[in-house]
């Protein structure tokens, strides 16, 4: 027993330790926006001046637009692309198959520049949608369906196409609800990876206007003289408060996905 306290308390000084390191850039931030000066005021006077001096209420529903476009188009997709590798027999289902798990092979860094040149070709710099459209790659969401679209007993799908049902309204009526967990999970993750994009925003969104929040914090200070640590803060409030809310479900997600990848 005494054994056992002494791992126990070595695992709870190494957590703490983890925890300290983790939690130093935050603390770090916290504390030298609020002993700063900026714009003559200190403390909170600091995200007063960053509220007021910048359109961070615009980029805030930039970041919002696209983020919720990017989570329904990813849920859409990957639950009706799952399905159909699912409960589907169709001409070149396995090849699909093999090319979204092929795709894993493949960074999406790779494709920025033939998604850039497409969204210039479409016209689509400087939108909302030049934005959301390339985001919507995610193969691990359609695994996940397929995987949990499988372990739903054919038998419903058959009773359901007996009474007239086609294949989207099963999917809607029978097998989404079914899965609401799931699909709860893969929601909050992927709003939260899309709120966070940096590298693709920064390419399609050249007007200020039209910037997504972590986007225009890293020109926050240079263009408007505010103070950066500020505005990444107030960046990054939105989706602290969401994982604080929905912790559990992020933590679904987050085991579903490498339990995918493993």
């Amino acid at each position: 027993m005494r054994r056992l306290n002494q791992i126990s308390i070595g695992f709870m000084l190494a957590t703490l330790g983890v925890t300290i390191i983790w939690a130093f850039p935050l603390v770090f931030a916290i504390l030298a926006t609020t002993t700063q000066m900026a714009g003559g005021e200190a403390g909170i006077g600091v995200y007063l001046t960053t509220l007021v001096s910048t359109p961070i209420g615009r980029w805030y529903l930039n970041s919002l637009v696209t983020s919720a476009g990017v989570t329904l188009g990813v849920l859409a997709i990957s639950a009706t692309c799952g399905f159909a590798l699912s409960q589907l027999q169709f001409r070149g289902r396995r090849v699909l198959w093999g090319a979204i798990l092929l795709s894993f092979m493949i960074p999406v860094q790779a494709l920025i520049v033939n998604h850039f040149f497409l969204m210039h070709r479409f016209g689509l710099i400087n939108s909302w949608l030049g934005v959301i459209l390339p985001q919507l790659i995610a193969p691990v969401a359609v695994i996940v369906y397929k995987r949990f679209f499988d372990s739903v007993p054919k038998d419903y799908r058959e009773a359901a196409e007996l009474d007239g049902a086609g294949p989207l309204r099963v999917l809607v009526s029978i097998y989404l609800p079914l899965n609401w967990g799931v699909t709860a999970a893969l929601g909050i993750i992927t709003f939260i990876g899309a709120w966070n994009a940096f590298l693709w925003p920064f390419l399609v969104v050249t007007k200020p206007e039209m910037m997504t929040i972590t986007v225009a914090i890293s020109e926050a200070q240079d263009s408007w003289g505010v103070s950066g640590l500020a505005a990444a803060l107030l960046a990054g409030l939105p989706v602290a408060v969401l994982y604080l809310i929905f912790q559990r479900r992020v933590t679904e997600a987050i085991m579903l996905s490498s339990g995918v990848k493993g």
